[in-house]
């Protein structure tokens, strides 16, 4: 358990968890339009996952 913390605690997680929060916060608030947020979330999130996807594919080399 403490492994998969120490994992999900470095630099890309704690960028995208705060680009996800930010980009909530302005969403609600009706700073950043519905299509601007989804555009952004996706790019963010998908770069994450690409990202986690690469590196577990070469650990299992």
């Amino acid at each position: 358990m403490k492994t998969k913390l120490a994992k999900l605690i470095n630099v890309k997680s704690i960028v995208t968890i705060l680009l996800t929060m930010v980009f909530c916060i302005l969403a609600v608030r009706g700073t950043v339009s519905a299509e601007q947020f989804l555009t952004i979330f996706t790019t963010v999130i998908a770069f994450y996952f690409g990202t986690q996807y690469e590196k577990n594919k070469g650990d299992g080399d």
